[in-house]
């Protein structure tokens, strides 16, 4: 029986306008009348993903920086996280830079969170625009959001970091991460979502062992619950772990193709034909 439900945010609850439906926003409070726990599941840093988890108002912590941390999106107590070593941060950042890499450090697991950045190249326009995006919706906050610094290496040295990210052109981020996975090896477990029609790829580098499986597996154990309690959706290569972890793992119709050849995978409709929905009805409520 499903009784913890793992959603994945971009491509999957929210709808191509960034939105959660209304249909979606029904179906999710049907399951928890049913006694399922609801939650998300997303590379987004806490901070990011607030916003969307007080609107959806989950029952359950919500599930953050590709599983690294798991905080009450209400109360922001933290359930369980994990951070990079100092030393591994500092390599991360001098390979990324040695490859023309803007960095994105994400530190402050306890609080809301804050994100630190040096350098911007001024053709690195998605992550010109991901900074902008982030200042109007923290709003009031953004000053203590984000911040830009000088120079990453002395900040990364007095906070504790929970993910660095890059991002960029497919074929440069696919050489970064080759090079990143010979250097550090088992130190950082390191996610790339890819947006192949978009030529944009996010390179997220994580706590070694941190995945969106990792994090749904957490909070299954705490409430005493198996990998066959789980229901799983998503949509892009950072949901593979969390979606082979799940009993029932569920494909939006809007997933990266080779994904959709996955025969043990079942698939629901888009994010714009409120898929999630149809999912919960599916799987859930029937």
């Amino acid at each position: 029986m499903i009784k913890l439900l793992a959603l994945d945010l971009d491509g999957t609850l929210l709808n191509s306008k960034g939105k959660i439906s209304n249909e979606n926003k029904f179906a999710i409070r049907k399951a928890e009348e049913k006694g399922v726990l609801v939650t998300i599941a997303t590379g987004r840093r806490f901070r990011d993903a607030r916003p969307v988890a007080l609107e959806g108002e989950f029952n359950a912590p919500i599930i953050t920086h590709n599983g690294a941390l798991l905080k009450f999106a209400q109360t922001l107590e933290t359930v369980a996280s994990a951070t990079i070593k100092t030393e591994t941060v500092t390599e991360v950042l001098r390979v990324g830079k040695a490859l023309c890499g803007d960095a994105l450090l994400s530190a402050d697991p306890h609080g809301k969170g804050t994100l630190y950045y040096d350098t911007v190249s001024a053709k690195n326009i998605p992550l010109q625009k991901y900074i902008a995006w982030s200042k109007i919706l923290h709003g009031d906050e953004a000053e203590t959001a984000i911040i830009h610094v000088e120079n990453l290496d002395e900040i990364a040295e007095t906070v504790e970091t929970v993910h660095v990210s890059f991002s960029g052109r497919c074929e440069p981020m696919f050489e970064m991460q080759k090079i990143l996975n010979d250097e550090l090896k088992d130190s950082v477990n390191i996610l790339a979502t890819v947006y192949a029609h978009l030529d944009f790829t996010l390179l997220d580098i994580l706590p070694p062992g941190a995945s969106k499986a990792h994090g749904v597996n957490e909070l299954a154990k705490i409430n005493n619950l198996t990998g066959e309690n789980v229901m799983t959706i998503g949509d892009n290569f950072n949901d593979l772990e969390m979606l082979e972890y799940a009993g029932t793992p569920v494909l939006m119709g809007n997933a990266a193709p080779e994904l959709l050849e996955r025969e043990d995978f079942f698939t629901t409709l888009s994010n714009d034909e409120h898929g999630v929905a149809a999912a919960i009805e599916r799987f859930i409520l029937n």
